[in-house]
């Protein structure tokens, strides 16, 4: 089982260990003061980078090296420069057609106003958030994903020292079509790197579906057969590029298995994600969060709420499902979790569960962070008072 774990808040990174008691420490505090977007602690050299929002001033990323008190400045994603609106008035992303934008946007996108010309004005191209981080499989020492606000993937060779978008993707004229799902713009928010194969890589864009590559970045198919969109005309609940997946989570022994989190409810894949089952869940299909067992393909974890403008545990009463069957059943665990009345939240990166399996951690906006030891039926209350939590990552 994993002894540390990094929680990434609203007001800095508190790392915590647990003693040879059981009880988890908070052990040192970085960033005081400033919003962390999300940490990683790299198992193939036991590096630890932590990413910062810090608004006005910018995005930063900081890496600190194994066995190293200091940290160090690492280099952030760049956008290219950004083309200018073509001659009609309409800006272009990357190649696609203003028509197609302002087409995408009407079909359910939430945007900002739009202009005069009634085009929607285009998604800046720089960098807003680092809004996931993975390491590369272990066949690529130094390999980091990144993915981003505004809907850009990033891949560094060198260990976050630099970072090169990957174009193939940005490239897709399909990208056009994406929408903000809670923030204003596109975001890539999961990234599955499969550890049987490290070209093949799964990203989960909201709003814009499943996306995989083979190959390593150089081309990318859009697979969501099977999930619906609630929020879309009838004729366009199945499009495969406006799906709103919250969080992607893969079995790690058994990578064909994969879990969705999505804003119309919990899907499951048992073919690597060519195809998505709905399930249905109690109290609620609805949520952020999901973990998957790195061990046993049918087994993971959601923390369920009430959808769209409440977002708040269904009846106040803070629960964690989990499924060992495949979706087939849920059970609901609160053994250890505030009573009712409590509003705490899960965001998408809030839920995390250690190589065992049986340890699992979670954190709330109101900055509740519980540990459970025996697989989710039981939690632990570490503490009721730190920041909002964005992120928990066993190290």
């Amino acid at each position: 089982m994993s002894d540390q774990l990094l929680v990434g808040t609203r007001k800095g990174l508190f790392m915590l260990r647990r003693d040879s008691a059981g009880a988890w420490q908070t052990e040192s505090v970085h960033f005081l003061g400033e919003p962390v977007s999300m940490a990683l602690a790299d198992a193939r050299d036991g590096a630890v980078y932590a990413a910062l929002n810090l608004g006005h001033f910018g995005v930063k990323l900081w890496r600190r090296r194994a066995h190293d008190a200091a940290w160090e400045a690492c280099a952030v994603p760049v956008y290219p420069p950004q083309p200018e609106a073509d001659s009609s008035g309409g800006a272009t992303l990357s190649g696609v057609p203003a028509a197609a934008q302002t087409e995408g946007n009407a079909a359910g996108a939430t945007a900002p106003a739009e202009p005069q010309s009634g085009r929607p004005p285009p998604v800046p191209w720089s960098l807003q958030q680092i809004w996931s981080l993975e390491a590369g499989g272990a066949d690529e020492p130094g390999v980091l994903w990144a993915g981003t606000l505004p809907g850009g993937l990033f891949r560094s060779g060198d260990g976050g020292a630099s970072w090169a978008l990957n174009r193939p993707l940005w490239d897709r004229p399909e990208r056009g079509e994406w929408f903000g799902g809670g923030y204003d713009a596109p975001g890539i928010h999961s990234i599955c790197v499969d550890p049987h194969d490290s070209r093949h890589v799964t990203v989960a864009v909201s709003c814009g579906g499943v996306w995989q590559t083979r190959d390593g970045g150089g081309n990318w198919t859009c697979t969501t057969s099977g999930m619906v969109a609630d929020y879309m005309p009838p004729e366009r609940r199945e499009d495969a590029n406006i799906q709103d997946p919250h969080r992607l989570a893969q079995c790690t022994a058994h990578p064909h298995a994969m879990w969705v989190q999505h804003h119309n409810g919990i899907f499951r894949s048992g073919d690597g994600g060519m195809r998505w089952q709905r399930l249905q869940a109690q109290p609620s299909s609805f949520g952020f969060a999901v973990a998957a067992h790195p061990r046993r393909p049918n087994t993971a974890w959601f923390v369920p709420a009430v959808k769209d403008e409440c977002r708040v545990p269904v009846g106040g009463q803070l629960v964690v499902t989990r499924t060992r069957d495949g979706g087939h059943s849920f059970e609901a665990f609160s053994d250890g979790l505030p009573a009712a009345p409590a509003y705490d939240l899960i965001y998408r990166h809030g839920l995390a569960v250690d190589d065992s399996g049986e340890r699992l951690a979670m954190g709330s906006t109101t900055g509740g962070l519980w540990i459970s030891e025996n697989g989710g039926e039981r939690w632990r209350m570490v503490s009721a008072h730190l920041p909002p939590v964005y992120c928990v990552r066993f190290a």
